[in-house]
């Protein structure tokens, strides 16, 4: 995630400066899923993950990252599950595919390229970014994710801030 730009103020005369230090390699990456149901409270499930340098050289989430989130948030939703994503190559991945086929509860359709705006998970980092990790110079990855993690959980129990991601694409739900 990019570093946030944002306004600030200072006195006339003295231009405010945030003095960060070199740039760091290590990595933190995140997925989420925003939930909708028809006449249910709409819900928020993610993943934060740090790149530790141990894992492959992966710096991302691999599909098994991805596999093991829909698995808790089957689990956690107790239904099937319709997933509407973006065309990330690891979206993509063989693997993820093949673990589909093979879970009747799992449905994958795919947004056209270059179309962020109709990806609702995108209005969440938009949320994120504006509000919790605005202005705010990190001293240590853990207190990146520490912030990540607030945010996230504030979004959670607001699910007018969810539904909103949603609204703003133009998309709506039908019950099938």
């Amino acid at each position: 995630m990019t570093p946030p730009h944002a306004r600030t103020w200072s006195r006339r005369g003295h231009t405010p400066v945030v003095r960060v230090r070199g740039r760091s390699r290590r990595r933190v990456s995140i997925a989420a899923l925003t939930c909708y149901k028809p006449d249910h409270r709409s819900r928020l499930i993610y993943r934060p993950r740090r790149d530790d340098g141990r894992r492959d050289g992966r710096k991302s989430f691999a599909w098994t990252d991805y596999r093991d989130l829909l698995t808790a948030a089957h689990q956690q939703l107790g239904g099937p599950i319709v997933l509407v994503w973006d065309n990330l190559n690891v979206h993509k991945a063989a693997g993820l595919r093949e673990f589909a086929e093979r879970h009747e509860w799992l449905t994958i359709f795919h947004l056209p390229p270059y179309a962020p705006d109709l990806n609702p998970v995108e209005g969440i980092w938009s949320l994120l970014r504006r509000g919790w990790l605005s202005n705010t110079a990190f001293t240590t990855p853990e207190h990146l994710i520490h912030r990540i993690r607030r945010g996230l959980r504030h979004i959670q129990y607001r699910s007018d801030l969810i539904d909103g991601c949603l609204t703003e694409t133009g998309l709506t739900i039908r019950p099938g």
